[in-house]
């Protein structure tokens, strides 16, 4: 009985996992193309029960998860070693494997919906819980993957050789930034009822917000 419990378990997981392979790129290009439309989906998505929720789509987190383990894996095909694994010093002394390091990179790129999340809160002027919250950082984890993914991707051809490849990453990588900031302002915009223009300061000052911290917890790696 047991064992057949742990075959059906298997099969359900084995289909899950498989089943990434059509809803990633599904999900990937509803967000590069209609970022709006793919942060309301998952607005729409919290309202019903759970066994009902992403059947045409993955999951925020898992969509920011999966996309980071998928520049982590182009890293490392790419011949770049792991800086986090390899650096021993500081905090980095505590990320010893590729399983530690995409960790510490999800939680580092979470933060950036998390502060949407916060000043969406804040200005909604409600209750700060776990349920307000969670409506606008499940939302705001479809266009943080892509601005996560183009920064990795930027930071791969930095990290090559070669001028043409440095001049493409540091392209890209400013094509990311601005991506999240015109995504961003459009949302707040919405949300608030204000020109794109308020909204583009909003989102400005929390990308900045949020890369202080990535840039500081750099710093507490390196000592």
């Amino acid at each position: 009985m047991d064992f057949m419990k742990w075959l059906n378990s298997l099969d359900e997981l084995l289909y899950e996992v498989i089943s990434w392979l059509v809803f990633y790129p599904l999900t990937l290009g509803r967000t590069l193309l209609s970022p709006i439309a793919a942060m309301n989906y998952a607005d729409s998505q919290l309202d019903l029960p759970q066994e009902d929720q992403y059947k045409a789509a993955l999951s925020p987190p898992l969509f920011l998860a999966l996309t980071l383990l998928i520049a982590h894996l182009a890293a490392t095909a790419a011949g770049e070693a792991d800086r986090l694994i390899a650096d021993r010093r500081g905090l980095a002394n505590m990320i010893n494997d590729d399983s530690s390091a995409l960790v510490f990179r999800l939680l580092v790129f979470s933060v950036f919906p998390l502060l949407m999340s916060l000043h969406y809160v804040w200005r909604r002027r409600v209750p700060l819980d776990r349920e307000t919250l969670q409506l606008p950082f499940y939302a705001q984890c479809y266009p943080a993957a892509i601005f996560a993914l183009g920064l990795s991707v930027g930071t791969i051809l930095v990290g090559l050789k070669g001028d043409a490849n440095a001049l493409a990453g540091a392209a890209i990588m400013l094509l990311a930034i601005f991506y999240y900031l015109l995504v961003e302002a459009r949302w707040f915009a919405i949300q608030f009822g204000t020109s794109l223009l308020r909204g583009g300061v909003t989102a400005l000052v929390v990308i900045i917000e949020g890369l202080v911290i990535l840039f500081g917890a750099g710093l507490l790696l390196e000592t």
